[in-house]
């Protein structure tokens, strides 16, 4: 009988196992890593409590995580030395089309690690071991912590709305929503050299955590409202119509708005019209493309980033990372330490 491992699997809605599965062989081209870290993604929270991330719902057992690190267990290929600490590009791309042959994020047919989107579903790096492809591992400096590296995939979303927008050097940024995107968003405009960051919340709890990022204001928009065209670019990450419509209304004109958090497929209640009449340039944000090189850069340089992390919890205690990792009350970013 073969080596075996551990992983955490979702079955459906509110049933996550820890079941013994086989070490993975590596065939010519991959990798094998050991997984140290995995940060509990939105996604990753839709599949264990609803059974479904938006219209993918889970059809076979799923191992869920994208935000990982670890070192290299195995590469045949002996490109990578045993015990290299690395994080991971998620996607493998599909086939190039039309008018995105430079953007691999976008093209059809591709899969990201912990998805249902495909058939069989992509498994995630919620396992002691997990095998990639060569090109999607990316080495780590060795000043940077494993723990830190989780927050790579995160990062690179963040980094991917400013590069949409243009760059915020010497803008007026805004940040809808104090999740663990938003702040690590908030953090990436300051470094970036944003003349100011706003970060927005319903929470006092979630923009308390922004205090160590080094922005210039929070608001709390049940009791403060923002200022009518006083930025310049807003990252909207928290994808609720309410905060969409205070984006649009708080963006200067000829603005940009970047649309970073997800919506539901079903019609939304947005108010247009301000945003045609000022000319507002409204963007579409999905996952990112090549920015988790330029993320594993700052989180080298910046250990503000590890303020974000609000829990490091074992993969023995899964359900109730899973539970806290929905509370935004109490939680922040919350990782889990793989055995």
């Amino acid at each position: 009988m073969g080596q075996t491992m551990k992983s955490l699997v979702i079955h459906r809605a509110k049933t996550l196992k820890i079941e013994d599965r086989d070490v993975p062989e590596v065939p010519a081209g991959s990798v094998r890593v050991k997984i140290h870290y995995a940060g509990i993604c939105g996604s990753d929270i839709h599949y264990y409590h609803e059974g479904a991330n938006g219209a993918f719902a889970i059809r076979e057992p799923l191992i869920p995580g994208h935000e990982l690190s670890g070192t290299i267990d195995q590469d045949p290929s002996g490109t990578w030395a045993t015990g290299t600490p690395v994080t991971f590009h998620p996607a493998t791309f599909g086939e190039s089309s039309r008018g995105i042959e430079s953007m691999p994020h976008l093209w059809p047919n591709g899969a990201y690690l912990g998805s249902a989107s495909t058939w069989p579903h992509t498994q995630g790096g919620m396992s002691e071991y997990l095998v990639v492809r060569q090109e999607m591992i990316r080495a780590l400096p060795e000043s940077l912590s494993l723990k830190r590296a989780s927050l790579a995939e995160p990062l690179a979303v963040g980094l991917h709305a400013i590069n949409l927008a243009g760059g915020v050097s010497g803008q007026r940024v805004l940040v809808c929503g104090a999740g663990p995107i938003g702040l690590l968003a908030a953090a990436a405009a300051v470094i970036e050299g944003a003349e100011s960051v706003t970060i927005t919340d319903v929470l006092d709890e979630a923009l308390e955590r922004a205090a160590p990022l080094g922005i210039d204001a929070t608001v709390n928009v049940t009791r403060e409202a923002l200022s009518s065209q006083a930025f310049d670019i807003v990252l909207e990450c928290s994808g609720v119509p309410a905060s969409i419509n205070g984006a649009i209304d708080a963006v200067r004109r000829a603005g940009t708005i970047v649309q970073v958090g997800m919506m539901g497929p079903e019609p939304q209640g947005i108010t247009l019209a301000p945003m045609i009449s000022k000319e507002v340039r409204y963007l579409g944000c999905f996952r990112f493309n090549d920015e988790v090189d330029r993320a594993i850069t700052l989180l080298e340089r910046h250990d503000l980033f590890d303020s974000v992390i609000s829990h490091v919890i074992p993969a023995d205690e899964a359900v109730d990372a899973f539970d806290l990792a929905r509370d935004s009350r109490r939680s922040g970013k919350v990782v889990v330490e793989i055995w």
